[in-house]
């Protein structure tokens, strides 16, 4: 009989938990993975992201986009963090995909306010009428920390 090989993805202890926040505390835009509502099939878009004056993260979505379509069909999303490096294996670099629930957000002066500190080119088209803010409510997490080191992580490491 063959054992089942042991889970190379370990819990989030405190080292883990401040990589993933600094991932996430710096990250200007993501990788967004969807369901397109008419094929059934996972979709990825590169979306700017930043954090919510009073904690979490978020988008700006113009409602003309098919990932804001594909949102509105179905709110479970992913998003995938973290820029390779100048130099070295692009693989070796950390990076953390969420898995999340995305909810249109109230455009409030101090969100738009963050977001226009945080993305200065988004004055170009924030005003425009079909743009929305949408927020992520995190619910899970995996942080690839490099070689041997994988991580999970719950919504309370994530907060």
């Amino acid at each position: 009989m063959s054992e089942t090989p042991k889970d190379p993805v370990q819990p989030a202890d405190a080292e883990a938990r401040q990589l993933a926040h600094n991932l996430m505390a710096t990250a200007r835009f993501a990788a967004l993975g969807v369901i397109d509502p008419e094929t059934g099939f996972p979709a990825v878009s590169r979306i700017a992201l930043g954090a919510r004056p009073e904690g979490g993260l978020c988008t700006l979505v113009s409602g003309l986009s098919a990932h804001s379509r594909a949102l509105r069909a179905d709110p479970r999303v992913s998003l995938l963090v973290g820029e390779p490096g100048a130099k070295g294996d692009p693989l070796a670099h950390p990076r953390l995909t969420l898995l999340a629930t995305a909810s249109p957000l109230p455009r409030t002066e101090a969100l738009q306010a963050r977001w226009q500190t945080d993305h200065p080119k988004a004055q170009l088209y924030i005003d425009l009428p079909d743009f929305f803010f949408v927020g992520f409510s995190l619910r899970s997490g995996l942080l690839n920390g490099g070689f041997g080191r994988a991580f999970r992580f719950g919504p309370d490491d994530l907060s």
